[in-house]
């Protein structure tokens, strides 16, 4: 298992897959992940404790949850026999993956990140998760069409999983303010470097922003549209200043949509208390003495 993120993402982005069958307690504590990739968990044992798009999860033995790509996981804390199998699905994969499956709602899961599962529905998907594992650790030149194997894997987990949740889903679709909630989140994924308004999204949802507040502040336990925007803008800031080494922060700041750099420099100081190259230093301090 890699120790930082860095050559995560790197196999990731070799290999379409990453699969850990069993691990030991939350990978990074109180720290922002915003991944380019579907990340699915399932409980082994234990319980534990994460925030998802900045609203506080519980995580039991048997729980299965979906993040998508773009979205915040922070782990929090966790019991002693906590443990999970975990799988990250590359972008690409996913995109073949919604191409060749039934059904094409795979944002429903940002409505309901966690589902859970009986033993036996959990022990069905941890033994699709261990066949993908199994066929991950093959070469192409092995298995030519190791690809496509994982793919077909794939899909059939999904579609058993569209059946064990769907009385889950009836239930979320139905609770218009976690509709609301998560469309925000999908909205702010997708436009956050156009704006940073709150009006902006209130209109794209035709509410007034004093109702998104009032949404907002419900889900996340008091967390302003305002906050959320503003953590969600600085956890991509750090991903790309980590991540990024090679880039300047003049690069950073126009991927992110700010106009002028200086902007950025001050917003980010703002937000993290450091300037951004304070950020990159003491990441790449930490990255040299591991």
């Amino acid at each position: 298992m890699p120790t930082s993120k860095e050559p995560l993402l790197q196999s990731i982005e070799q290999n379409d897959i990453f699969i850990v069958r069993e691990m030991p307690r939350f990978f990074g504590y109180n720290e922002d992940f915003v991944f380019p990739h579907t990340v699915l968990t399932l409980i082994l044992s234990g319980s534990g404790r994460a925030m998802y798009d900045m609203r506080i999860i519980t995580h039991h033995k048997n729980d299965l949850c979906i993040i998508l790509p773009g979205h915040i996981m922070h782990p929090m804390d966790c019991t002693d026999d906590f443990s999970y199998a975990l799988l990250f699905i590359s972008p690409k994969m996913l995109d073949d993956l919604r191409f060749h499956t039934f059904s094409h709602d795979y944002e429903k899961f940002n409505y309901a990140p966690v589902c859970s599962l009986t033993d036996e529905q959990a022990a069905h998907l941890l033994a699709i998760i261990n066949q993908l594992d199994t066929i991950a650790n093959y070469t192409d030149k092995e298995l030519p069409h190791r690809y496509q194997t994982l793919l077909a894997q794939l899909a059939v987990g999904y579609e058993f999983l569209n059946y064990y949740r769907r009385d889950q889903d009836r239930k979320w679709a139905e609770n218009r303010h976690t509709y609301i909630f998560n469309r925000f989140c999908d909205l702010v994924v997708k436009h956050y470097r156009e704006s940073r308004e709150v009006k902006y999204y209130a209109d794209m949802l035709n509410l007034t922003p004093k109702h998104l507040s009032k949404v907002i502040r419900s889900a996340t336990n008091g967390l302003s549209p305002v906050e959320w925007i503003e953590q969600y803008v600085t956890a991509q800031a750090k991903r790309l200043v980590e991540s990024h080494a090679t880039q300047t922060l003049q690069e950073t700041a126009y991927m992110l949509g700010f106009s002028e750099p200086t902007s950025f420099y001050r917003y980010f100081k703002r937000v993290t208390g450091m300037t951004a190259k304070q950020y990159r230093d003491k990441t790449q301090t930490c990255r040299n003495l591991r």
